[in-house]
């Protein structure tokens, strides 16, 4: 019987890990506002998502680079203007 519970204990959190940590409570109010999450998981899980989004943006920008010129919308109305 206690294999049959852990296997459909394991079957709810397949892709997941459950762990405790100690969160200050202003933090995590603060994050369950901006992320308008219900529940405290919700606001965590959202952070993390979020956070590792970022991560990955600014790789891709260091990968890519950044663009210095640039030209503005006026630049390019003066050389369509002359085509």
């Amino acid at each position: 019987m206690m294999d049959g519970i852990e296997q459909d204990y394991d079957l709810c959190y397949v892709g997941s890990m459950k762990t405790t940590i100690d969160i200050p409570d202003e933090a995590l109010q603060e994050a369950m506002l901006h992320t308008r999450a219900r529940t405290k998981r919700e606001a965590i899980v959202t952070a993390v998502l979020d956070f590792n989004r970022r991560k990955r943006l600014e790789k891709l920008v260091q990968k890519l680079g950044t663009f210095e010129d640039v030209m503005t919308h006026d630049e390019l109305r003066r050389i369509r203007e002359r085509s």
